[in-house]
């Protein structure tokens, strides 16, 4: 009972945090983002102390939960460790290892480091939330939009607008990259050893195995039930049973219940700690041996108890649609390249490039909400990963606020549309030799029409003669950086004026 109880949540979890990846509509946020705010490190970077708080509180009560119910990246392996014993018809695969304790601080170590340092690409790499989110926005969110695109060209067909096409594209070949090794090394642990990653690498998972072995509710093994017969053992993804000493790794264990399911002499139960039946002192290591004595089962009340604590944290559903930016023309249009910026721009709400690399977890979640296509990953190895802008593709509105919306780490802080048309987050500079006035000798004056602040004005070329062709001047006080003239600008490749990041944004 409680196994299913524990799998219908965490493929509720699992599902509920894909699709905030997947959906390119924004709708999903605004019912599902709360499975966001709710991940650790996303929730330690914001300091979220009620959310920090409420973790340690419910592995204090019931073990690593969280590692196997809320975070999806650990219910993804779950789900691969699975399908590998279907496969290879052998459900009772794994051995008990003792721990790797140096390599699990070690790694732990790197990652706070790298937190206190600011060196925001090394905490993405290490943090589960963020590499399952870089997994799905990279190499799962491609096939869901082309599966999306091949069921709009067949509505289309039968006169149906249930479905609309939307773009696929690849945001940054790095992280890409990054993205399909760490699947693969994902796929390749699971499959074999199950929960590998998770306690041996995984900063989050050592940080809660320090609070899980003293978790008031445990798997507890009834040595003198138990006939060793190693199923538990050989059952356990986290390598964590040593049937032989009738002993469990609390630090290790996930609390899959996978051990419970599949004792056939009701030697194992998950019960209160200190419930007296003669039980000898748990060790220090985590490592406790199970009592001797009571063959009650006693698993009523931590039943109870796992339903309301673990119950408390699901939701469901959807609401708003994305804007569809589509270009027209009789002729082929070359597509813009991306200008050289000596500072990136990145997006409203982020404060500066320091907030920003200091909060980011590089989970993608913000590029994936962005429905006017601006935001992509860095490729600058100091901020690997992270959001910034780029307007080859569209340029940031000053009405969407989405970004801001669905960050869990604070990195880029909450703003309204009236906040955000004040915040300066670059000013543009206008490139003589590619404006089309000067070259093709026609007139134009697109970035100043698009402008939404009226800081750029159209004057004449010639300042001693008023009809001479209009160029561009830049008012860069007024200038928000919002790049709605350098992705307006006909000049191609390189726009005729493109916007200059600031390191720190300011308002007007």
């Amino acid at each position: 009972m409680l196994r299913r109880i524990r799998r219908t949540l965490a493929v509720l979890f699992l599902a509920a945090v894909t699709l905030l990846f997947l959906d390119f509509t924004g709708t999903v946020h605004a019912w599902l983002g709360w499975t966001a705010r709710i991940q650790f490190l996303p929730a330690l970077l914001a300091l979220n102390v009620g959310v920090i708080l409420g973790l340690l509180l419910l592995t204090l009560l019931f073990g690593r939960v969280y590692c196997s119910v809320i975070c999806p990246l650990g219910v993804f392996q779950d789900l691969v460790a699975w399908l590998g014993g279907v496969r290879k018809k052998k459900k009772y695969r794994f051995s008990y290892s003792p721990a790797k304790s140096i390599l699990r601080y070690a790694v732990l170590a790197v990652f706070v480091v790298a937190i206190v340092a600011g060196i925001g690409s090394l905490v993405a790499l290490l943090a589960p939330y963020s590499a399952y989110g870089r997994i799905v926005q990279n190499l799962f969110a491609p096939l869901w939009g082309w599966g999306n695109n091949l069921l709009a060209y067949f509505a289309e067909r039968a006169d149906s607008y249930a479905f609309y096409e939307t773009d696929v594209w690849l945001r940054s070949l790095p992280t890409f990259l990054i993205a399909a090794v760490t699947l693969a090394a994902l796929v390749v642990l699971a499959w074999r050893n199950g929960r590998t990653y998770c306690n041996t690498i995984c900063p989050v998972g050592t940080i809660l195995s320090f609070f899980s072995r003293y978790a008031l509710f445990r798997p507890t093994i009834d040595a003198e039930k138990c006939r060793n017969c190693t199923l538990c053992e050989r059952r356990c993804k986290a390598a964590c049973i040593d049937s032989k000493h009738h002993a469990i790794d609390y630090s290790r264990c996930v609390v899959c219940m996978d051990c419970i399911d599949v004792c056939k002499h009701d030697a194992l139960h998950y019960e209160f700690r200190f419930r007296s039946h003669g039980a000898a002192a748990p060790e220090e290591s985590g490592t406790a041996k199970a009592a001797a004595g009571s063959g009650e089962r006693g698993s009523g009340l931590s039943r109870r108890r796992f339903l309301l604590g673990a119950g408390a944290l699901v939701g469901t559903a959807l609401v708003h649609a994305q804007e569809k930016k589509v270009d027209g023309g009789l002729a082929v249009i070359e597509n813009k390249k991306v200008p050289k910026r000596q500072t990136p721009i990145v997006p409203p709400g982020a404060v500066g490039l320091r907030h920003l690399a200091r909060h980011c977890t590089a989970c993608q979640l913000c590029v994936a909400a962005c429905p006017n296509g601006v935001l992509r990953p860095s490729t600058d190895p100091l901020r690997l990963m992270q959001p910034e802008s780029s307007y080859e593709r569209g340029y940031c509105r000053p009405e969407c606020t989405k970004c801001s919306e669905v960050c869990p780490a604070g990195a880029i802080l909450r703003i309204t549309p009236a906040e955000k048309s004040a915040i300066q987050v670059g000013h543009a500079v206008w490139i003589r030799k590619n404006c089309v006035v000067l070259t093709d000798g026609v007139s134009c004056g697109n970035c100043a029409r698009h402008c939404p602040t009226g800081a750029i004005q159209m004057v004449p070329s010639d300042p001693a003669d008023p009809k001479s062709p209009q160029i561009p001047t830049v008012n860069t006080a007024r200038c928000i950086g919002c790049g709605a003239c350098e992705n307006l600008c006909p000049a191609r490749p390189f726009s005729a004026i493109y916007v200059e990041g600031h390191e720190e944004h300011s308002e007007i």
